[in-house]
């Protein structure tokens, strides 16, 4: 996989949980989304801070990557599947934060930032 499909991906995944908490929501109309979604309670509402907290990730994860791949002396390839690692532990936060597993969802939010700090210090 590319850096350019990693980033891409990476892009994708606050609409990932986005799309999760609206779909099927009873009285959802895209004509005021966030109106709806703050009412939201449960797995619809974990949906939605997820897909908040996957926004916030984003640029720390766009740095590191970039940094690592235009600044860093780092081989590509390791750079590459670190990048497809974040992104993978993401999808896995995602599912968590959604079902509602606090302590493994804190253990891979770690991990995805250990992998922010590698590709930093790599």
């Amino acid at each position: 996989m590319s850096a350019k499909w990693i980033m891409i991906i990476a892009a994708f995944l606050p609409f990932l949980a986005a799309v999760s908490a609206k779909v099927g929501g009873k009285g959802f109309q895209n004509h005021t989304p966030r109106e709806w979604l703050a009412k939201q309670e449960g797995w619809r509402a974990r949906a939605n801070a997820a897909q908040a907290n996957t926004f916030e990730a984003l640029p720390f994860f766009y740095a590191a990557f970039i940094y690592a791949l235009f600044i860093q002396p780092v081989a590509p390839e390791l750079v590459l599947k670190l990048g497809l690692a974040w992104v993978l532990l993401r999808v896995a936060y995602i599912y968590v934060y959604i079902r509602n597993l606090s302590s493994l969802r804190s253990l891979i939010w770690f991990a995805a930032f250990g992998v922010n700090l590698s590709l930093l210090f790599v």
